[in-house]
């Protein structure tokens, strides 16, 4: 079993495990990276219990929040956004990307998500497909090295050569570091 898939995610999120929660900080350097929304769509991957996808919403962006997980989803939905905001169980990895509201997003967005993704430039190059011209990739991510030895989520952060190839081809890449997490805003 992919860590990428239904099969992994499904029980946790049925369980009812939840996730790092976005701090003001993280929340400031999304808004300032990304801009006002200005009705144009944007798509959250690994959307999870949905509180980037209604951060998206909330700057005016026309959002859709994908999860493998079916609970994660239904989490996501059962906390709502408004309209403009929609979720879909849809793994990002493997499933026909046709299915996904819009041919092109303004924002893409991945918040501790590159990390789990088992082919990464495969990953990286749907991600770059749906890209609009102009448009950002956001990726929210662990980096190693940042927890002390012996911490027992220090395994989650990626290492420089993950991070290497999460940079690579971007024209414009931008970095801010929060604590164990780097926010990276991409830009073909």
């Amino acid at each position: 079993m992919t860590t990428t898939s239904s099969a992994y995610w499904e029980p946790l999120w049925a369980r009812g495990r939840r996730y790092r929660r976005i701090s003001e900080a993280e929340a400031l350097l999304l808004a300032e990276h990304l801009g006002p929304g200005r009705g144009r769509p944007a798509l959250d991957i690994g959307s999870g219990d949905g509180a980037l996808a209604r951060r998206l919403h909330r700057l005016g962006y026309r959002t859709t929040g994908i999860d493998c997980a079916p609970s994660a989803v239904a989490l996501a939905a059962a906390h709502g956004a408004g309209p403009g905001a929609s979720w879909q169980c849809l793994d990002f990895a493997a499933d026909d990307l046709s299915a996904l509201p819009y041919p092109a997003y303004a924002v893409v967005t991945c918040r501790l998500v590159y990390r789990w993704m088992d082919d990464k430039p495969a990953f990286l190059d749907r991600v770059r497909r749906l890209l609009a011209p102009g448009g950002t990739f956001w990726a929210v991510t662990e980096i190693a090295g940042r927890r002390g030895e012996g911490h027992p989520l220090a395994h989650l952060g990626i290492s420089a050569a993950e991070a290497e190839t999460l940079t690579a081809g971007w024209s414009d890449v931008r970095v801010a570091d929060l604590d164990v997490l780097r926010c990276y805003a991409l830009r073909p």
